[in-house]
């Protein structure tokens, strides 16, 4: 049997596994707002653009063809 000790050293380890994971889970929760602002910016911008008349730029031929 575990003395409390033993215990003790694991409940801190585990303690601070979780305050890491839990600074790495709010770092993502971060990027990933960032990272969806930009690709509905993108989308927008795109959208403006196709509304102008101008052919995207994916759907325009190459000039050597």
């Amino acid at each position: 049997m575990m003395d409390i000790t033993a215990l003790e050293e694991r409940i801190a380890h585990l303690t601070r596994t979780v305050e890491d994971l839990s600074d790495v889970v709010a770092r993502q929760s971060k990027d990933l707002e960032r990272l969806l602002r930009l690709t509905q910016l993108l989308a927008e911008r795109e959208a403006e653009r196709e509304g102008n008349g101008q052919a995207p730029e994916a759907n325009v031929r190459p000039p050597h063809w």
